[in-house]
């Protein structure tokens, strides 16, 4: 009974932070640092708490564990550009507040979670990129039929047809069903990939660019294009995000009319997509096993 009412409070206050930090982040693009730190600290707080009053120290001790483990997962999936600040912290905290148990003999819920969340990120992220491609259908066309002629593209569809050829080959000279389902599967995941791959690369070059006045920066969106002046590197891609200093460094070279405008790209707000993938790893666990089973 006492589990039950210690998950009950613990998903209740996930799921309380999760629709909040959402609606940010589809408003506004961001998730206010008071809603990421604050959920990191409620979930110590909380399990402390939880320790003392049960006299059980795998409450603090799965806490610390989820927060360490997913302050790495959400570090490098940072690092590689995959998500935002805000992103990566809202994870740490879920981390902190429900913990990992490795000692149940049962999958963790964040597991469960975390596969969750990229299944819906994935599907989420590219009905997303669909809806703003028909929004701008004219940017995106002329921006696809680019790409497709890029000299890289051209190359790498070279390499997919002859791949595709060979596994054509193996289909019909294998007999056994199975391994032909198997391997028209492969083919048409290999297909798919190439051109939802240039999709995304179109839509993110026609749709999710702006030129904007720095003023409008915000700590932790993406510069686009390398800025430079007189040789001195100001900001670009590689940050991983704009810092304070950066943005007010480019005010000041805005106002001595030394820079126009920044190219800046515009994310998809991803923290909907926890929220999707919490809501279903709450009604049916880990929905990929299902899908499997």
């Amino acid at each position: 009974m006492l589990a039950e009412i210690n998950a009950l409070i613990v998903y209740a206050i996930a799921f309380i932070a999760l629709a909040v930090a959402s609606y940010t982040d589809l408003k506004t693009r961001e998730v206010p640092d008071w809603l990421n730190y604050g959920l990191i600290s409620v979930g110590l707080g909380l399990n402390l708490l939880f320790s003392a009053i049960f006299w059980k120290w795998n409450f603090i001790v799965n806490s610390v564990i989820g927060l360490i483990i997913f302050f790495i997962i959400a570090y490098l999936m940072f690092q590689f550009g995959q998500w935002g600040g805000g992103d990566s912290k809202m994870l740490m905290g879920l981390g902190a507040l429900i913990g990992i148990d490795f000692f149940s003999g049962k999958i963790p819920f964040m597991a469960n979670f975390f596969v969750n969340a990229l299944f819906a990120g994935a599907v989420y992220g590219l009905i997303w990129s669909v809806s703003l491609a028909v929004k701008n259908k004219n940017k995106f066309a002329g921006e696809f039929k680019k790409t497709l002629k890029d000299e890289k593209i051209i190359a790498a569809k070279k390499w997919i047809l002859i791949l595709l050829f060979i596994l054509i080959l193996l289909i019909v000279f294998i007999n056994e069903y199975s391994t032909k389902i198997i391997l028209m599967s492969l083919a048409l995941i290999i297909a798919l990939t190439f051109y939802v791959w240039v999709f995304v690369k179109s839509v993110e070059k026609a749709c999710m660019l702006k030129l904007v006045h720095p003023n409008v920066l915000t700590e932790g969106d993406w510069i686009a294009k390398e800025i430079k002046v007189k040789g001195k590197y100001i900001a670009g891609p590689k940050d991983l995000g704009i810092e304070k200093k950066q943005i007010n460094q480019l005010i000041k070279l805005y106002e001595q009319k030394k820079i126009k405008k920044v190219l800046m790209k515009i994310g998809i707000p991803f923290v909907p997509s926890f929220f999707i993938g919490f809501i279903i790893t709450l009604i049916y666990g880990n929905l990929v096993f299902l899908l499997l089973l």
